[in-house]
């Protein structure tokens, strides 16, 4: 881009824009409104330049003659008061000339300039002395954040461009801004730089220094004077006790006492006592006093030496199922692998190794097993939310900085009272999500990892504290959510849900009994049949977990409390009926999917974080050019299978009995219903596949059958993820045939056999096979003989073809 010869001004006086710098500035000043005005196009080019004085001075033409910075407005938004915001890009340094007020704003003539450009070795040492300079001023200041030095190693191949965003980014005055955009030679731009940052650091060491000047703590008495000062002390304590010492005083020896009688590891204990000499010295009501006091208790109540249990080698396998089994029906193989960790622990003798992860739709007893998991090691229980936590609220706030505090871990640690609870991480699929200070996830990965877990030191107590003996555990929606990072120091426990069948086993066994007690009934109250409670199940809470089955019967048994409190003693049966009066119609009615065949209308099977899914994908073909619309909340992923299922279809559609001419002279639209839920990922491949097919063939899809799997622009059908899930999400639906790729078939054997019973499988390599099983009419498919002809194989040859696969799935089985 050229400059201009001539540029209308934006002086500021609190900030400026660098070159490729883009910032928000709330313009009020007179003159520079009436340019906006007089250049009302969107991208106008300006002179940006800091003009000095107060904000109610007047500007001297002669001031702004110096080196600027072309810009380009946009976005401006008329603010109450008549004051304008905009947003302005920096585009290249240039110098103003001849600066002058016309029409009632400033212009100037324009010239460019070159930058001088610094040695290599000299601009990869002074920026080294920069960055260094910065991590420590990031960590000790808030005005600096922890993401400056970050963000500028990002930011290297400029050295003039790293300069201007160190002056953006390392809060410089407004004097200094505008000196970084005067150096031309970046040689200089950087040592002015380093200047600044490093009498910042100069500034910050000088004010700790003054706030804190710990003494040393005096070793034991050995010389005859040492004895002497010992025995004064000693007359010090008698005299606490007459109590004839001053009140500061006698709240120092009492914390000292205190620290005597804490057994408090060595390095601890001299903490402890050199911040309670700072309490001696700046007194009760000195400013520091109450966050000394805080520190100091918190140093005594951490859980430093205090252990639940013996360690690793204590550990009671049978004691451990004990408790899982009475806390949870059913979860046989999640059990087995917890038992699995615990007992590689007991055999080594320490917690070293994967994290436990325990992923699974909401209430499906993750965090039951926890809590049942340190029942039976004998252990407290510590829970932390990992959902929307920065990195001070894990690992805890410096005490040089406003409102410090320790991080939740050493809280909880300190809640408990132990070094060696059983910790639950909750939600860590939702770590780092919102808006959070710092890092956490890389502040968790230091927890975490074996080495960072061995020498955790909580920013607060500024105090090494040995998280090996703690057992981690983790609980999560989504096990591929978890940031890389973490993911690689976990190990993956899933639950897929519950069946209708399972809830009524569980309910019977688990739950009616610690419902009706909670509820202050008798259990001669009330009657649940079987056939009530599978009502119950698959008309109301067709959820995966038990979170909507709890709350029905909570609601029914509230109903029958109130009527037992109002004077009813009868026995009440909760047939459907009842349940239906009290609850309403049910909530989940039969499928589209149990109706009828249509053309168009495929049913495919989607994994989300709530367990299993049915995903209807609908297909419709109209009068026009050819076009492919999708529509529906879908990703990337998603999209981009769509279109190769489209050009599969075109590439058989002479197999398919489809004319050409539908291809030029119709357009097809793709579309998934509920668009206000997020659908991303291959595996509806073969359903979109068919749902094209169906629609241009116009040959209707069977109703009663469910399909996942990848399809490749060949027609290959590859292996995909979630299948217990999705075989669980069908079985609710009443869907008696499902498709699978053949690679999945391995996958069966998590699907519960009850299930695994009611539902026939077909396990299919192409897409071919796919089209034979659910479309319905004829012809059905073609095939490419050795020769390349095309082969129509008409309804006959489809259904032997049927037969033969339902065989081999058998014979697989």
């Amino acid at each position: 881009m050229t400059t201009p010869e001539f540029l209308p001004l934006i002086p500021l006086r609190s900030t400026t824009v660098y070159p490729l710098g883009v910032i928000g500035v709330q313009i009020g000043m007179a003159s520079t409104l009436e340019m906006l005005s007089r250049h009302p196009a969107d991208g106008q080019l300006t002179g940006v330049v800091i003009a000095p004085g107060g904000p109610d001075d007047l500007i001297d033409p002669d001031s702004l003659e110096k080196i600027a910075v072309m810009s380009r407005i946009s976005d401006r938004l008329n603010m109450p008061g008549g004051s304008l915001q905009a947003t302005l890009q920096g585009i290249r340094r240039i110098r103003l000339l001849d600066v002058e007020e016309q029409d009632g704003y400033f212009i100037a003539r324009t010239e460019e300039v070159a930058e001088t450009p610094a040695a290599e070795n000299i601009a990869e040492d002074l920026i080294a002395k920069i960055l260094t300079a910065l991590e420590v001023l990031s960590s000790e200041v808030d005005r600096v954040p922890r993401e400056v030095p970050r963000i500028l190693r990002m930011n290297l191949s400029d050295p003039g461009r790293f300069v201007d965003l160190v002056a953006t980014l390392a809060n410089f005055s407004v004097s200094s801004k505008d000196a970084v955009v005067q150096r031309l030679d970046i040689q200089d731009r950087l040592l002015f730089a380093l200047s600044e940052v490093e009498g910042q650091l100069q500034r910050l060491r000088e004010i700790q220094e003054e706030r804190q000047r710990p003494e040393q703590t005096p070793p034991p008495p050995s010389t005859p004077a040492e004895r002497a000062g010992h025995l004064r002390q000693q007359i010090k304590l008698l005299q606490a006790e007459l109590g004839d010492v001053d009140p500061v005083e006698r709240e120092v020896i009492d914390l000292m006492r205190t620290v005597e009688t804490a057994q408090l590891p060595v390095r601890i204990a001299g903490q402890a006592r050199t911040e309670i000499e700072r309490l001696r010295a700046v007194g009760l009501s000195g400013p520091d006093a109450s966050e000394i006091r805080t520190y100091v208790d918190t140093l005594l109540h951490m859980p430093w030496r205090q252990r639940a249990t013996s360690g690793a080698h204590g550990i009671d396998l049978t004691h451990v199922r004990e408790e899982l089994d009475r806390e949870l029906l059913g979860l046989n193989e999640q059990k087995e692998r917890l038992l699995d960790y615990i007992a590689v622990a007991k055999l080594r003798g320490d917690l070293r190794g994967p994290i436990p992860v325990i992923v699974g739709p909401p209430e499906t007893g993750k965090s039951s097993l926890v809590a049942a998991l340190a029942r039976g090691l004998d252990r407290p229980l510590a829970r932390l939310e990992l959902g929307g936590r920065g990195e001070a609220q894990l690992v805890g706030m410096r005490r040089t900085r406003a409102g410090a505090q320790p991080g939740k871990i050493a809280d909880a640690l300190r809640t408990v009272g132990v070094r060696d609870p059983v910790f639950q991480l909750h939600e860590m699929d939702e770590i780092g999500l919102g808006k959070v200070e710092g890092d956490p996830i890389e502040a968790m990965e230091e927890v975490l990892s074996w080495e960072g877990r061995e020498a955790f030191v909580d920013r607060y107590l500024d105090l090494p504290f040995d998280l090996t003996d703690i057992l981690f555990v983790a609980t999560a929606h989504d096990f591929y959510k978890i940031p890389r990072d973490l993911r690689n120091l976990m190990v993956e426990i899933r639950i897929a849900g519950y069946t209708p069948e399972d809830k009524v086993a569980i309910v019977r066994e688990r739950m009616l009994a610690r419902l009706i007690q909670e509820h202050g009934i008798a259990p001669a109250d009330i009657d649940f049949p079987d056939d009530a409670l599978f009502f119950l199940a698959q008309g109301y809470a067709r959820d995966s977990g038990l979170g909507n089955i709890r709350r029905a019967l909570a609601a029914l048994m509230r109903t029958r409390a109130r009527a037992k409190a109002e004077g009813d003693s009868t026995t009440w049966v909760f047939d459907r009926d009842r349940i239906e009066d009290i609850l309403g119609l049910p909530r989940y009615v039969a499928t589209p999917a149990e109706s009828s065949p249509e053309v168009g209308v495929v049913t495919g099977l989607a994994w989300t974080a709530s367990g299993g899914e049915l995903m209807f994908i609908e297909a419709l073909k109209m009068p026009g050019t050819g076009r492919l619309i999708i529509t529906g909340m879908l990703g990337e992923v998603m999209r981009e299978s769509v279109n190769a299922a489209y050009s599969y279809v075109r590439s058989r559609a002479e197999a398919l009995g489809i004319e050409e001419e539908a291809f030029k002279d119709a357009d097809v639209h793709v579309h998934f219903p509920v668009g206000a839920i997020p659908k991303d990922g291959p595996s509806a491949g073969i359903a979109v596949t068919l749902a094209i097919a169906s629609t241009l063939s116009n040959r209707p899809v069977r109703h009663d059958i469910a399909m996942t799997g990848e399809v490749t622009l060949r027609g290959k059908v590859l292996e995909i993820g979630g299948v217990k899930e999705k075989v669980l999400a069908a079985h609710r639906a009443g869907v008696v045939d499902v498709i699978l790729p053949r690679g999945n078939q391995r996958d069966l054997r998590e699907v519960p056999e009850d299930i695994r019973e009611d539902v026939h499988f077909h396990f299919v390599d192409r897409m071919d096979d796919v089209i034979a099983l659910a479309l319905i009419g004829a012809p059905v498919i073609a095939e490419e003989a050795a020769t390349g002809e095309v082969v129509v194989v008409e309804e006959g040859e489809r259904m032997a073809a049927r037969e033969r696969n339902d065989r081999s799935d058998e014979d697989g089985d």
